[in-house]
């Protein structure tokens, strides 16, 4: 071989070793049994848009012109462990929001706290975003102060099914990719962590002002229906009604922190696949978000 080639050989086989997907060695959707859709959740609006398969292990729901649709969990939840394989529809997807969200709106309108996962769909040739959000004590009247990180993934959502999942406990509130943490949100300070009882949902609906590229593409129905698959659901965590002494679900193997691989794991999908960070955008209202 000729000695000039090894120095770019080396070159190569060290920044693919660097970008590879890391192991985060601790798997949290592995401590929980996938349920049944109907175990856990319920349909909350567009029923004939939404079809279990015959043993609920899987949910389709899909979006046209007349219709969304969306589940809501049947119990409410004051923290845990909350996932779903999903796997979204390939092509012109613009306008399209796909989420997977913990949430009260429904119980104190106008006021309430959210933790989103959205899956913002594309035109071809442009990847999906995934979206993660943090609401606390907010509406969507232009009050709302979001606190949004932005990914554009390591891999192709339409091409396989993939599991995302939000854990939520008192000290903080961790997204998860395929079980990578990409986002640790943590509870710094006073009035900006959500700590009111909470439902997960699910939805697909249109959201073509402000989904794909600031409302440029807007959803095309000629490509109708726009369709979500979600599988492998799985919950667990303290109801709202369970005993006091009821544990949250811990982050790591050894407690509430990540550790060191996951932390690890965590900055390495921020720097190979974060778009956007609101405490890096200068043209916020900084003294809203004093957690930054």
């Amino acid at each position: 071989m000729n000695s000039l080639l090894l120095p770019f050989l080396l070159f190569v086989v060290l920044f693919h070793c660097t970008n590879a997907q890391p192991s985060p060695g601790y798997y949290p959707s592995s401590k929980f049994r996938s349920i049944a859709f109907s175990q856990g959740y319920s349909n909350l609006w567009g029923s004939q848009h939404q079809s279990p398969s015959q043993d609920q292990s899987a949910l389709t729901i899909w979006l046209d012109k007349s219709s969304g649709s969306g589940f809501k969990s049947i119990k409410s939840y004051r923290n845990g462990y909350f996932g779903a394989s999903m796997k979204l529809q390939a092509g012109y997807t613009a306008g399209v929001n796909n989420a997977f969200y913990l949430s009260n709106n429904q119980q104190y309108p106008g006021y309430h706290d959210e933790i989103d996962i959205e899956l913002l769909g594309t035109i071809p040739g442009e990847p999906y975003t995934l979206q993660t959000n943090v609401y606390v004590r907010g509406s969507g009247d232009g009050k709302l102060i979001g606190r949004e990180m932005r990914f554009h993934l390591w891999f192709d959502p339409s091409a396989d099914f993939h599991h995302y999942a939000i854990l939520w406990n008192p000290d903080e509130i961790i997204f998860y990719v395929d079980d990578i943490p990409i986002r640790r949100y943590e509870n710094k300070v006073d009035g900006t962590f959500p700590d009111r009882e909470m439902w997960m949902y699910g939805s697909i609906w249109d959201a073509s002002d402000w989904a794909t590229d600031n409302g440029k593409y807007r959803a095309d129905y000629q490509y109708q229906p726009f369709v979500a698959h979600f599988t492998n659901f799985k919950i667990g965590g303290c109801t709202t009604d369970s005993p006091a002494n009821c544990h949250p679900v811990p982050a790591s193997g050894t407690g509430s922190a990540l550790s060191d691989q996951q932390y690890q794991a965590m900055l390495w999908a921020q720097k190979n696949s974060m778009t956007y960070y609101y405490c890096q955008d200068s043209s916020k209202d900084r003294s809203l978000y004093p957690e930054c």
